[in-house]
């Protein structure tokens, strides 16, 4: 008997259920619905199509004849208003009502929209079908279009206009793009990809509101203000199910409609597939198992016995042109560890997630040959034990040892290419050493190789191990950290030359031997990336220290001391009383003038930190980053104000200063003096920087110490003016910013770059001082900001314990 069989939805899970039935000679007679005004096609195709490089017509599966042959009722742009279970009927919008004997539900899922202010004006679209495909095509050269969504849909709609010349942005609120599949380093690569594409990509960024001109679209506001201008906005942010007529059938639904390993509803005569289905509480939007789930229903209609099984799935995909591949479970956790393959010339990763002796995930980029194999490793739970040395390099060297990098090199021709930036090849670095250049500076001199962008470097200390044999000594700089074997020095020359500009840049670039670095390396790049880049790179608080973190210092019993900043040392009344009040109201226990002219209270309890803050911020004191790595204070004496024997305006110099420094971040804490006359009250001759006022004018010196190591201010200059060497301070202490080693104060500094290099920069190069003090304001413009009174207004909720551990339950 010939069974009546209505389905709702031309997707690509009907469409293949269809394939089944009548390749297996299945007596069914189909009716289809839906909502589009066509048939079957291949969604996944839509981005080549809006790229310009299918047709619709080639992305068809089912043509018109193909359902004629089939015997399919096609009921095309119709949609099913209800579903009456009990009569086994469902009704057309037309009011047509068709019985069946089993019903598909294949209703797929809604694109989410953001519900933000503005979402309903024209323009705002979602990326779904071939309708807003066809919009997105109508763009060109002249439109500016705005993506919210950096997953795999927002970026194939980017890429698809870009290649139209239409001027994309991209805006993402997560870290990183693709954040379900990849991980930062992959997600850096893919950026950096789309970029290089001409689409602006903005991560970590949060929509607002979408702004409109009479009733259409004209930009997106971020939460920081930022407006980005644009004729459409194309929302991409995700799906959900679509169950509405589902559940208005009285079927049970979730998340989506719940279905059995059969595919059948809670209905005995109804099934579903697709998007919009759960299955064991997950539900599906890659494209294989819903085809898994598209030949069981067929089965199960046709009365054979067969069962949806969830697979362990991988996602190997081709976005916008790059290779990309990730499989399993590959998220930190206690007891896992990572294997790392990065090659920045040709823009491969490679990460691979082990706990024990099996892989259990994996996520690559660029070369993703390998990626079968992988997931076999994975599906399989392979025992790795025996090839764990070479395991990242792939099957092709399973079996072998790995390859000595040294025979490598030695392998090269003369001919072949070593340093790119200056056109070095290996024939010349041998010239160079067969003459006397036996070290890596010596080379470097005669050939500049290396000299440049530093990626070489490596490369070269190989060359020369191989010609020198022996008597080759490797350099005694040590690396960072273990994440890598570039110095300190390496990893900043890379940064500004390479313009890397996120954490992940650098470790991809640089050949990170990690996924995401370490607590040693972490906080040197966060500090070497908001100095080099104060507009492009957001400062990241987990790669910070505690105490940074918190905006006081921890003590031994958990509480927390608080250090208002004092302007040049100086207060009043107000401040004073201020201070007190709040000893009392939050039972502080200690209250100790400190040695920079600052009062200090000593055990505060964490939860408290962001109420006291407010109370000293409504007294008009901000944080004197007493735990920061940064300005910490500038001391003064009383100067021409007081004392008989004040040359200068020692204190209104020294609150000025501070006013300028305050919230800048540095290589370690900078602490400044500046006395009166040579007597030196304020101490300032062993002090980071410390200027002495006399009759002539004002003596810079820096490179003291008063900690560990003693060390006396060396002279920079004199200046006869408060102005010039408010800009001398400033130009050294930028200086010292964008060249010292993360941890290494300025006398450490001066120690490795010279006290006549830095008088150089400073002093003899006017220009460059200006250049100097122009780049700290920018940097200021940033990061002048009191973090007491953001903290106290926006994330006061964070300071709060987890738990109460001492409330005793009821009995």
């Amino acid at each position: 008997m010939t069974q009546r069989i209505v389905i709702i939805g031309a997707g690509m899970a009907t469409g293949r259920a269809l394939e089944h039935l009548f390749d297996a000679g299945a007596d069914v007679n189909v009716t289809l619905f839906n909502a589009e005004p066509r048939g079957n096609y291949n969604r996944i195709m839509l981005s080549p199509v809006l790229a310009g490089d299918k047709t619709y017509e080639e992305i068809v599966t089912h043509d018109a004849d193909w359902y004629a042959a089939n015997g399919v009722t096609c009921r095309f742009g119709e949609r099913v208003a209800a579903v009456d279970r009990a009569a086994k009927t469902v009704t057309a919008a037309n009011g047509d009502v068709l019985p069946y004997d089993k019903l598909i539900f294949g209703t797929g899922s809604d694109p989410f929209m953001i519900p933000l202010p503005g979402h309903d004006l024209e323009g705002v679209i979602a990326y779904r079908d071939l309708e807003d495909t066809e919009r997105m095509m109508s763009l060109g050269p002249d439109n500016k279009v705005v993506v919210i969504g950096g997953g795999l849909l927002g970026l194939e709609a980017a890429a698809g206009m870009a290649a139209r010349g239409v001027d994309v942005t991209v805006v993402h609120i997560m870290g990183h793009l693709m954040e379900r599949q990849l991980d930062e380093a992959a997600g850096y690569l893919l950026r950096k990809a789309l970029v290089d594409k001409g689409i602006t990509v903005k991560c970590q960024a949060n929509s607002k509101e979408i702004l409109g001109a009479s009733g259409k679209v004209r930009a997106l506001l971020l939460d920081d203000g930022t407006e980005l201008p644009c004729d459409l906005l194309v929302m991409a942010v995700g799906i959900r199910p679509n169950v509405a007529l589902a559940k208005e059938a009285g079927l049970a639904v979730g998340r989506g409609i719940h279905v059995d390993d059969k595919m059948i509803t809670s209905d005995e005569h109804i099934l579903a597939v697709g998007e919009c289905v759960e299955h064991d509480g997950a539900i599906f939007g890659l494209v294989a198992p819903l085809y898994d789930q598209a030949k069981v229903a067929a089965q199960t209609l046709m009365g054979e016995d067969a069962a949806f099984v969830q697979k362990e799935l991988s996602t190997k995909l081709k976005v916008t042109g790059c290779d990309l591949f990730s499989a399993g479970d590959f998220a930190d956790g206690e007891g896992r560890e990572d294997i790392v393959f990065r090659d920045p010339g040709r823009g491969v990763y490679r990460r691979l997630v082990i706990e024990g002796d099996k892989v259990i995930g994996a996520v690559m980029y660029g070369d993703t040959a390998d990626s079968n194999w992988f997931f076999g490793l994975i599906r399989d739970k392979t025992d790795i034990t025996e090839m764990r040395e070479t395991l990242i390099f792939g099957p092709a060297y399973q079996g072998g040892t790995p390859m000595d990098p040294l025979a490598a090199v030695a392998a090269l021709p003369r001919d072949a290419e070593i340093c790119g930036c200056n056109g070095i090849c290996k024939g010349t670095i041998e010239d160079a050493i067969a003459d006397g250049a036996g070290d890596l500076n010596a080379v470097r001199a005669v050939t500049k190789a290396s000299g440049s962008c530093g990626t070489c470097t490596g490369l070269v200390e190989q060359v020369l191990a191989v010609t020198l044999g022996d008597d080759f000594v490797l350099p005694t700089a040590q690396p960072i950290c273990g994440c890598t074997d570039l110095t300190h020095e390496d990893v900043r020359r890379m940064i500004k030359s390479q313009e890397l500009k996120s954490m992940a840049a650098v470790w991809q670039e640089c050949a990170w031997k990690t996924v995401d670095g370490c607590h040693v390396c972490r906080p040197a790049l966060n500090y070497y990336l908001i100095a080099d880049w104060p507009l492009e790179y957001l400062d990241d608080p987990q790669s910070r220290f505690i105490n940074e973190r918190k905006h006081a210092n921890i003590q031994k019993d958990g509480t927390f001391s608080v250090v208002p900043r004092m302007w040049g040392g100086i207060t009043n009344a107000n401040e004073l009383r201020a201070i007190a009040d709040a000893a009392d109201k939050y039972n502080v226990p200690t209250v100790k003038v400190t040695g920079g002219q600052r009062i200090d209270l000593l055990g505060v309890r964490g939860e408290d930190l962001p109420s006291i803050w407010a109370d000293l911020n409504a007294a008009g004191m901000v944080s004197g980053h007493a735990y920061s790595k940064g300005l910490r204070t500038v001391k003064t004496c009383v100067g021409t104000d007081h004392c008989r024997f004040g040359t200068q305006d020692s204190t209104g110099l020294g609150i000025r200063l501070e006013k300028a420094l305050w919230g800048s971040w540095t290589p370690h804490k900078v602490k400044l003096g500046v006395s009166g006359c040579p007597r030196n009250c304020a101490e300032a001759t062993c002090k980071d920087v410390g200027i002495v006022c006399v009759d002539s004018g004002f003596q810079v010196g820096i490179g003291g110490a008063a900690g560990m190591d003693l060390k006396e201010i060396e002279p920079l200059a004199q200046v006869p003016t408060e102005a010039e060497a408010m800009e001398l301070t400033i130009a050294t202490i930028q200086l010292y910013r964008e060249n010292a080693k993360y941890l290494d104060r300025i006398y450490k500094f001066m120690a490795k770059v010279g006290l006549d290099w830095i008088r150089e920069q400073v002093f003899d190069d006017v220009e460059n001082r200006k250049a100097l003090v122009a780049r700290f304001d920018l940097s200021q413009s940033v990061y002048q900001k009191d973090p007491w009174a953001e903290h106290a207004k926006e994330q006061a909720d964070t300071y709060q314990p987890v738990a109460n551990l001492t409330l005793e339950a009821a009995e």
